[in-house]
């Protein structure tokens, strides 16, 4: 696992949810407190691993008591040592498959209705080291449970399971899908099929001299190439960065390009 890759990723999850602010007046605990036993019912029914992770905080406030029985773990291990040892877990391959995609998953929640935000479901299936050191192939799904008033996500629910496929040669499986409407988002090579899915606002313009930023062409043979001023050309750079969410225009490359923009 390439370490610097992963604190490069790490940083830049961290910045997407720096992004989000919160206003104590607008987090009723209470709330969540009333779900804390239907919760646990759900996991009791389902056998499934449920948690919940406050996004304000940026720690889980929750895991079932069956969270750590699908992979042999402790509970009590995993409480007091946090997710980290979780995510250690993880193959990691995957596990870099995850970051990324965590981090991408917030810049399109950024774009969605309020509505959107809550009728989706993140599915990744991915490969975990169970408590015998034997890689298995687990399916995590994640899902809005509260918004703050201001219509940010605020608590994100998790339930985790065993998947029916477990030939250990699959690799990192992702996909966003509308439980509403059963419009699926996937978040692998075939993303380019979706990309007028996700565009986040983008011109043809600005993916137009996105593409040429990304073939390596600067602003004023940028504006020699599509006989516009290169004042032009760095405005429609600047929105391009502010719609991606980017800190420059080769983070914004790199984004638009997993994104299948490119």
């Amino acid at each position: 696992m390439n370490i610097s890759n992963l604190e490069y990723l790490a940083e830049a999850f961290s910045n997407e949810l720096s992004k989000h602010t919160y206003r104590a007046e607008d987090l009723d605990y209470s709330l969540f407190e009333k779900q804390i036993p239907i919760l646990q019912s759900l996991a009791t029914i389902s056998n499934s691993g449920v948690s919940v992770f406050d996004v304000s905080k940026r720690e889980h406030l929750f895991y079932s008591p069956n969270f750590g029985v699908l992979l042999g773990y402790d509970l009590k291990e995993i409480m007091e040592q946090g997710q980290q040892i979780l995510d250690e877990k993880i193959f990691p391959d995957d596990y870099v498959s995850l970051m990324k995609n965590g981090i991408l998953l917030f810049k399109l929640f950024d774009k969605f209705s309020e509505d959107e935000k809550t009728n989706y479901k993140f599915i990744n299936e991915y490969r975990m080291l169970n408590a015998e050191n034997q890689y298995v192939r687990i399916i995590e799904q994640h899902q809005s449970l509260q918004l703050d008033a201001r219509g940010n996500m605020w608590l994100s629910m998790s339930t985790v399971d065993i998947s029916p496929n477990q030939d250990s040669n699959d690799g990192f499986k992702s996909q966003l899908l509308n439980f509403r409407t059963g419009k699926i988002i996937p978040f692998q090579d075939d993303i380019k099929t979706h990309s007028e899915d996700i565009s986040l606002g983008l011109t043809k313009r600005e993916i137009q001299i996105l593409q040429l930023v990304k073939d390596g062409y600067l602003s004023k043979e940028i504006s020699d190439k599509l006989s516009i001023s290169v004042h032009t050309v760095n405005t429609h750079r600047q929105r391009f960065l502010e719609k991606l969410g980017a800190n420059n225009s080769m983070e914004a490359v790199v984004f638009a390009s997993k994104l299948g923009l490119l």
